[in-house]
Order: structure tokens, then sequence, then C-alpha cells
């Protein structure tokens, strides 16, 4: 994610969710500030960033000693997520950060419930 110049490099296993501002409403109709709603389990959430997925163990040859082997480049296990789908996560799990005046969520894949992917 590009901003003024900088760049939010989301790792590994986790997304970057961004913090739907306003208030929700409540099963009977009232409205609810953001202070009751961050007591809820389960949040949701437009991932706008995502990691390149889980890192995968280099299997070298049987009875190949690593330090002798060349190094290759990181292969990485692809993520479910996908930038744009609506994420629906545990709220403990999450951690909350602030990056050029913006409130984010990061949150790793394991935390991540269901995901709303619109069809193409």
């Amino acid at each position: 994610m590009h901003k003024n110049r900088k760049e939010l490099i989301v790792v590994g296993d986790r997304v970057l969710v961004h913090i739907e501002e306003g208030e929700e409403r409540s099963k009977v109709g009232l409205y609810l500030p953001p202070t009751a709603v961050d007591n809820q389990a389960i949040q949701g959430g437009r991932i706008i960033a995502t990691g390149p997925g889980l890192p995968m163990p280099d299997l070298a040859e049987p009875g190949d000693e690593p330090w002798r082997v060349a190094s290759r480049e990181t292969r990485f296990l692809p993520m479910q997520a996908r930038v744009g789908d609506y994420a629906l996560f545990f709220r403990k799990a999450a951690v909350e950060i602030s990056f050029e005046s913006e409130r984010y969520l990061v949150v790793p894949q394991t935390a991540i419930l269901a995901l709303v992917r619109e069809q193409s």
C-alpha cells in the first residue's frame, strides 16, 4: 500500500484491514458507538493489502548440508484472502496500527473466519 511516497508492506500470512468508521446498528435497531462495537468478538472489514503468505521450507536433496546449498529465492504458500475481500475475523487477534493518519488492523490469516468476495 502506497501513500505519500511511504509504503506499508504487510509481511508473512497477515492482511491489512481498513477500519470502517461510523456507528453500527444493534439487532433492535439502536446505533452503537465505536466503543461498544470494540467489545464484540467478531469484526469485519475490507482487506486493502496482503502479505506474501506462509514461507515454505527449502526442501534440499536428502543428505545435503544446508550451508552448502546455494541460497534460493524464498517460496510462499499463497494466501486465500485477496485485496478487496471483506473479511470476518476474531477481533482479539487483530493489532491496530495508525499509518498516515489512518487507522488499520493487521490480522493474521488464522484469525479470519470467512471471506466475502465479489464474483467477477
